[in-house]
């Protein structure tokens, strides 16, 4: 009967072994399903900044659109080079100029609360909240831009790397930008 369990046991941590051992690629696990309002109030805030930040850059480009402008909020709150977390990267100004203009602008500004009773916000929050949550498991359609521009303006980023063409806009990286996945987002 002894010996029994010791095979038993013995059999047991070689299977347990065995499945320690397996390399889990953590790119290809099912996204997690999160409603906004199963957040944390901190979570949301941030998930409403991105939510704000991908309707006025983006809310009438193809989803893929949207989710490029969500990767380059996130990429350049993962680089460390900019603000250290969403709602600081929407925010940011270089002197007097915001990173984002609509955050500059009034026309859009004084719009923020209106926009959240139509379907077309509402969807996009709910992307932004499965970005928000998934983003580490999910390809970067930007391939770790942290910068664009509409394709109708000429900034003359000659100084960045041009990633992709998506929808209306142009995606570029800065060299020094390194895209750091294991880091949070806010």
């Amino acid at each position: 009967m002894q010996s029994r369990i010791v095979l038993l046991s013995a059999f047991l941590s070689s299977i347990i072994l065995m499945v320690a051992s397996i390399n889990v690629d953590i790119h290809n696990i099912m996204p997690i399903k999160a409603s906004y309002q199963s957040l944390s109030k901190e979570a949301q805030k941030h998930v409403t900044c991105l939510a704000e930040n991908i309707y006025f850059e983006s809310a009438h480009e193809p989803v893929t659109g949207q989710m490029a402008v969500a990767f380059v909020t996130i990429n350049r709150v993962q680089t460390g080079n900019y603000a250290s977390n969403i709602c600081d990267v929407v925010t940011q100004k270089t002197g007097n100029t915001c990173q984002f203009s609509w955050y500059c602008d009034s026309l859009f500004t004084s719009k923020r609360l209106t926009i959240k009773s139509t379907k077309l916000y509402n969807d996009i929050r709910e992307l932004a909240t499965n970005l928000y949550i998934n983003f580490d498991r999910m390809e970067d359609v930007t391939n770790g831009a942290t910068y664009y521009h509409a394709d109708y303006v000429n900034p003359n980023w000659t100084k960045l790397q041009k990633e992709t063409k998506i929808g209306r806009h142009i995606f570029y990286k800065s060299k020094g930008d390194k895209i750091d996945r294991t880091k949070g987002v806010i």
